[in-house]
């Protein structure tokens, strides 16, 4: 590892194969504003303010980093400066969108006329617009030219999905002791969040607590409502785990022994979930997981009750490339890392999910979580 703050050869490798990706892509270059991307490229965590701040990668020279003088200071937070990139300030007054296109090199687009610029997606309207005014086209975006750089997961981003999973795994493990019948699905998702960070995770990016016919909503947050016994509760949380990368992993409990009828049904998803876990590895197609789960549930009568992708992959974001859903016929790669959340929902009564990331190896996959899939029963 270089020496420094930050491990500078993965990001010089990172600038290096989004540039010749861009190259590749027939692009002049890319333009990189604050998000994930430009965190995946530089480390930086800079906001996105009125005042444009970029990273300029031209597929042919070297990136240069336009931002506003009075935001110098964030480079420091960044690899930007151990990296030896070239810093292009400007102070209002300037035409940073102008100081954008000479660091492209010129003109944008090439004898066919085709646009030669891509823009990350994380880029606001406010910026995206003038910079099309100098540049004389509309951007493109750059998701299709990154996607397969960020899809890939090296071995420290692959050691930082375990851990998030093995914190995550940890606040699971406590959930029983805060589902109390009278307690409120906020009381709960209160517990969950400080135990979240005590567990290591630098903040809470996403708290569900669905009990009873709120579990039927998949995307239902908490709410004043109150458990009771009988309640089944579809508990889903995550957040990023320094250096950044997220966990995300769903459980479902229920208050007291449950129905034959929800016990049963239940076992079918938690067949779902497991054949699809099974079913990945290297070659083996998005959309061909997402069925193999659809397709066990649908044998049991449930296909209506499954209304969403079995997963998305996961990373610096939360949701990020591969998507494992149905229409998407990308063959799954050694290093991709996704979730597996097929769940069933019954409007006005009950839902259930059960949620793994997995990382695609070799010949299979790894789960990063570990706890039980069964549902799970709290004593009343």
């Amino acid at each position: 590892m270089t020496a420094g703050r930050f491990n500078t050869d993965v990001y010089e490798q990172r600038l290096r194969a989004a540039a010749v990706a861009a190259a590749d892509a027939g692009l002049a270059g890319l333009v990189i504003t604050p998000g994930y991307d430009l965190r995946y490229l530089i480390a930086s965590r800079a906001q996105t303010f009125e005042r444009l701040t970029a990273l300029v990668l031209p597929a042919s020279g070297e990136p240069v980093i336009v931002v506003p003088r009075m935001e110098l200071a964030s480079l420091k937070e960044s690899a930007a400066t151990e990296l030896g990139i070239t810093v292009r300030d400007w102070v209002d007054g300037d035409d940073p969108y102008r100081v954008v296109a000479d660091a492209l090199g010129g003109a944008p687009a090439g004898s066919s006329g085709q646009l030669a610029v891509a823009v990350t997606d994380a880029m606001p309207a406010l910026h995206l617009l003038p910079l099309a005014d100098v540049l004389g086209v509309v951007p493109v975006l750059a998701t299709d030219v990154l996607r397969r750089l960020r899809m890939i997961k090296d071995g420290a981003e692959i050691d930082a999905l375990r851990k998030a999973g093995a914190a995550i795994d940890r606040v699971h493990a406590r959930v029983p002791e805060f589902l109390v019948p009278g307690r409120t699905e906020a009381d709960v998702a209160a517990d969950i969040a400080e135990a979240i960070v005590a567990e290591g995770h630098s903040e809470v990016a996403f708290i569900i607590v669905g009990s009873g016919p709120h579990g039927a909503d998949p995307h239902h947050e908490c709410s004043d409502r109150e458990l009771r016994a009988g309640d089944i509760v579809v508990v889903d949380i995550g957040g990023p785990y320094e250096p950044g990368y997220n966990s995300d992993s769903t459980r479902t409990y229920s208050i007291g022994e449950p129905s034959p009828e929800v016990a049963q049904q239940y076992s079918v998803l938690q067949r779902a979930q497991q054949a699809a876990v099974e079913a990945v590895r290297p070659g083996i197609t998005a959309e061909q997981v997402d069925a193999v789960a659809r397709d066990v549930l649908a044998e049991a009568g449930l296909a209506e009750a499954f209304v969403h992708r079995t997963g998305h992959g996961i990373g610096l974001s939360v949701h990020e490339e591969p998507y494992i859903v149905a229409g998407n016929d990308l063959p799954l790669a050694e290093g991709m890392a996704f979730s597996v959340e097929p769940g069933i929902y019954f409007p006005g009564q009950w839902g259930a999910r059960i949620e793994d990331i997995v990382i695609v190896t070799a010949d299979g996959a790894e789960p990063v979580n570990s706890r039980p899939h069964e549902l799970i029963v709290v004593p009343v």
